[in-house]
């Protein structure tokens, strides 16, 4: 029988040189195109948000008592500057103490006094000089209309350390950065923290960042309040922006940073009340001042300071429920991760 030629080995064929395949479309179209448009988006809500609001603020139902009946209120009111029929909601007020008290518990913004040739006009500085430009300058042509003479008494004065009335802004806000700041690189820099651990790091991070605002507040001597009530106000701020920007990164990924952004930087900065109240924002945004944490957080340290205290409960109220919601919402989405795995 003939030997079997022994079977030769064969060389794998040499790589074609030259330049690598081009990936799939899938995998390069959204790392490219979608930080472009998640950009761009924000970007222009930003735009929209701020010249919607503040291109030309007017006042909208601006509430001021007025000592009298209810006749003398309707009467000021048709003496009021024809351009802003709509900028004040008058209310009569039996006496000069209740107008008073009125405006010193954020009540009203002022209150007319009217008198024989001479009219008073309590006002309250604290509000900023926006909101006292147009009391006062409105209701001096009411005054002249009606044959009086105008006082002004400014009944609640800002810090004389705040000459702009954005204190109260600065306090706050400062918190609601270091929130979203904080909801994003907690899973940067611990992704496998348990929940436990990380909402740990979340009460921490509050009352370190209350204590550090009340400390730096107290420092420069710029707002008359308790040092406890402003870090207790603040933390809760930031615990609230904290949280529910956790719970959009955690369920959203890399958009839940975006999402935040809009939130809380965009539609709370706007709505806050910091450079003015809620009654000069456009309709469809004033609402968002009441419920989102800035412009609560803002009214909150506001009445704590100023008003005795208004709005300082219902800000508590409403920063713990949105505390609540960002717990309660990652510890639902990890009993979900642990029953799929």
């Amino acid at each position: 029988m003939p030997d079997t030629p022994p079977a030769t080995l064969q060389r794998p064929p040499e790589p074609v040189r030259g330049d690598p395949p081009a990936p799939r479309r899938a995998a390069w179209v959204r790392p490219v195109l979608l930080p472009v448009a998640v950009a761009v988006a924000i970007g222009a809500i930003f735009i929209s948000v701020y010249l919607s609001a503040f291109h030309a603020p007017a006042a909208r139902d601006l509430p001021v008592a007025v000592v009298g009946t209810a006749a003398d209120a309707a009467s000021v009111a048709e003496r009021l500057p024809g351009h802003s029929p709509d900028s004040f909601l008058l209310e009569a007020v039996p006496d000069r103490e209740s107008a008073r008290a009125a405006v010193e518990h954020g009540e009203a913004f002022a209150a007319y006094v009217p008198g024989h040739g001479t009219a008073e006009l309590l006002f309250a500085g604290a509000h900023g000089p926006a909101v006292n430009t147009l009391l006062t300058g409105s209701f001096e042509e009411a005054a002249r209309a009606g044959g009086e003479r105008l006082t002004t008494v400014d009944i609640v004065p800002a810090s004389p350390e705040d000459t702009r009335g954005l204190v109260v802004f600065y306090t706050t806000f400062g918190l609601v950065l270091a929130g979203y700041l904080f909801g994003i690189m907690t899973f940067q820099l611990g992704p496998g923290l348990t929940l436990p651990r990380r909402l740990a790091s979340l009460a921490a991070f509050g009352g370190a960042g209350g204590l550090a605002v009340a400390s730096v507040v107290s420092a420069f001597d710029v707002l008359p309040a308790p040092f406890p009530g402003v870090a207790g106000l603040v933390a809760l701020v930031a615990t609230a922006v904290g949280a529910f920007t956790m719970l959009l990164v955690r369920s959203l990924g890399v958009l839940g940073s975006s999402a935040a952004a809009v939130l809380f930087m965009t539609l709370g900065n706007a709505s806050s009340g910091g450079s003015l109240p809620a009654e000069f924002l456009p309709g469809w945004l004033a609402p968002l001042s009441a419920a989102l944490p800035v412009g609560v957080g803002v009214r909150a340290v506001n009445g704590l300071a100023y008003f005795h205290g208004d709005g300082v409960l219902g800000g508590i109220a409403v920063l713990t429920a949105w505390t609540a919601a960002g717990a309660g919402g990652l510890f639902l989405l990890e009993r979900a991760r642990r029953r799929r795995a």
